[in-house]
């Protein structure tokens, strides 16, 4: 590297630094992204593995006193408390009793809106627990007549699992390597605006031009500066994931998040690559637009590629050619790598330098639009 080039990335850096509000504004993301994250997993199983009681309006429960005690050993009971569960409604049928004793079927009826959001789980716990009642009554009628109740139950399926706690994640866990990554974006976005829109509006980026550097010169360093500041996120993301990521109850559901030592190197080295790329487009944008917030305004919508083929990634339909992709193939394989699982070296190495190709035509195209006046001086 010359010396003019480290002048310049000095440079840039300083005052990337001077600027507080703007270099925190990027880096918010990945000290408070994983902290978030790790809030609203942990709420989300705490809820569903220990589920709040259900209070509802039952008709008729007098005429069904082993259906209301089976559902109240399932959480769900009978209020005449006003709430918003009391919108759903267990109606017995008049006959219930009398029908059960002469082993026919009973009806029940469950009122409810299903396009309300927040009664869904509710009405999906509910059933559940009344078509296990039906499924428990159904076995003690068979039973009851010397009938084995096995004979319902023709096929018997055993499910042999051989994943590991590691790979059980499976979608949460492409969404913390996803997070991850994205920090590589966010982290220096500010700084790729600012040092090429904001210096244009300044009046600074033709007076930097007029001072004995190339255009080639000028275009590195920039770039260097900004992919610093995206390797600067994704090193905080991992750290503050190390941190917190622990403290969620992963076990609750079977399996764990680990984010360890050999995932954290291979990721800087993977990331370090994708950095230079979302450094290199978001300058060549920066620098296509007119103004600052044109350039906020077209960066908003250009980083939702990248970030649209990195979560497509994560679906079980992906297509096996987005493993081949920029950014979504390394996106793939840092998720392999967390999971404990083989990952194809080549695969990787192609992706990485189908990233570097991108970065490096990206680059000549900034060179090209810094010889022209209209892109200088923003005419």
């Amino acid at each position: 590297m010359s010396n003019r080039i480290k002048a310049l990335l000095r440079k840039e850096i300083m005052d990337a630094v001077r600027d507080k509000r703007s270099l925190m504004a990027g880096l918010y993301y990945a000290l408070f992204t994983p902290l978030l994250l790790a809030i609203v997993f942990s709420a989300v199983i705490n809820k569903v593995t220990n589920p709040e009681d259900i209070e509802i309006t039952i008709t008729n429960g007098s005429d069904a006193s082993q259906l209301i005690n089976y559902l109240g050993d399932r959480g769900i009971f009978h209020s005449d408390q006003s709430s918003s569960l009391k919108r759903i409604e267990l109606v017995i049928g008049k006959d219930f009793s009398a029908q059960m004793n002469r082993s026919e079927s009973a009806e029940v009826t469950l009122i409810a809106d299903q396009s309300e959001d927040n009664l869904r789980s509710a009405i999906s716990r509910i059933r559940n627990a009344l078509q296990g009642y039906s499924s428990e009554v159904a076995s003690l009628r068979l039973l009851s007549r010397g009938i084995n109740p096995e004979i319902t139950r023709p096929l018997k399926v055993n499910i042999e699992d051989q994943s590991t706690p590691d790979s059980k994640g499976g979608q949460l866990l492409g969404m913390v390597v996803l997070t991850i990554m994205l920090s590589v974006f966010i982290s220096g976005m500010n700084l790729a605006i600012d040092t090429s829109a904001g210096e244009r509006e300044r009046n600074s980026l033709a007076l930097l031009l007029s001072h004995p550097v190339s255009v080639r010169q000028l275009v590195i360093a920039k770039t260097l500066a900004v992919a610093s500041f995206g390797v600067l996120g994704l090193v905080l993301v991992m750290l503050v994931s190390k941190i917190v990521y622990p403290f969620v109850p992963w076990q609750e559901f079977g399996f764990s998040i680990n984010i360890s030592m050999k995932f954290m190197v291979v990721t800087l080295l993977v990331g370090s690559t994708v950095a230079i790329f979302a450094a290199s487009m978001q300058l060549f944008v920066s620098f296509m637009a007119k103004s600052f917030k044109e350039a906020q305004t077209y960066l908003t919508f250009v980083i939702f590629v990248p970030m649209a083929m990195s979560y497509a990634v994560t679906l079980d339909f992906a297509v096996d050619e987005l493993r081949w992709a920029p950014v979504s193939g390394q996106l793939q394989a840092l998720i392999d790598i967390a999971k404990g699982k083989d990952f194809l070296v080549f695969q990787l190495v192609v992706s990485c330098l189908t990233t570097l190709l991108l970065s490096f035509a990206l680059l000549l195209g900034m060179e090209k639009l810094l010889k022209s006046e209209k892109i200088v001086f923003g005419l």
